[in-house]
């Protein structure tokens, strides 16, 4: 019989961002040779305190042993899986700049379960050019060429003014997730996932911090 994937409660979204950072940190642990972290082990280096560490943990179905701890190994394997870390999606880049460019770059990505197969644009000098080995395509090409690959996720890095007709285009061509670059938050309609991640959002708040 087939193997059934474990069944998950729905994790509050601030859980669900803290977890890579204890995934992170106990990959680093293994590194260094440790067998077992604790929570108040995680939350000296996290800035997190302990009881929130064991409540996060307790949503992904792992258990510590008292003064003992998480074994490292089983606390890597349940965090990758249900972070989707080990599952490989397929994406696409659509707006092949600078930003683009660089994600096209980040071989790490795949290493987190997301995988880049084409880059899009509709710059002739960037048409059927290969950035870092990833070729690139016009993007009027898209609905051809996903109804082959079934690509599932769209890395949006395209200027602001094009980001809502650009969404609208991927998900009408199979896209089922968008990871949004650009400070445009456009809008999905129900079931599409959506994750914005504003550049410019983030500088504003650090350089509000150093005032």
């Amino acid at each position: 019989m087939p193997e059934i994937p474990p069944v998950y409660p729905k994790l509050p979204e601030p859980a669900l961002r803290r977890l890579p950072w204890y995934l992170s940190y106990v990959k680093m642990l293994k590194k260094q040779g440790e067998m077992y972290v604790s929570s108040t082990q995680i939350a000296k280096e996290i800035d997190v305190s302990a009881t929130q560490i064991a409540k996060d943990l307790s949503y992904v179905d792992i258990t510590g042993k008292t003064r003992v701890g998480y074994h490292i190994d089983e606390l890597i394997q349940v965090l990758d899986d249900f972070l989707g870390f080990t599952k490989l999606h397929k994406a696409v880049v659509f707006g092949v700049g600078s930003l683009g460019a660089a994600l096209l770059s980040d071989s790490g990505l795949e290493h987190y379960g997301l995988k880049i197969l084409a880059g899009f644009d509709v710059r002739e000098s960037l048409v059927n050019q290969k950035i870092y080995n990833i070729p690139v395509f016009h993007s009027d090409d898209f609905t051809g060429w996903n109804k082959k690959e079934k690509a599932e996720i769209g890395i949006l890095t395209v200027p602001p003014d094009y980001a809502q007709q650009v969404a609208d285009y991927m998900i009408a061509n199979g896209i089922k997730g968008i990871w949004n670059f650009t400070p445009f938050r456009i809008r999905v309609p129900e079931g599409i996932a959506l994750q914005n991640t504003s550049l410019y959002a983030h500088l504003a708040v650090m350089f509000n911090r150093l005032m």
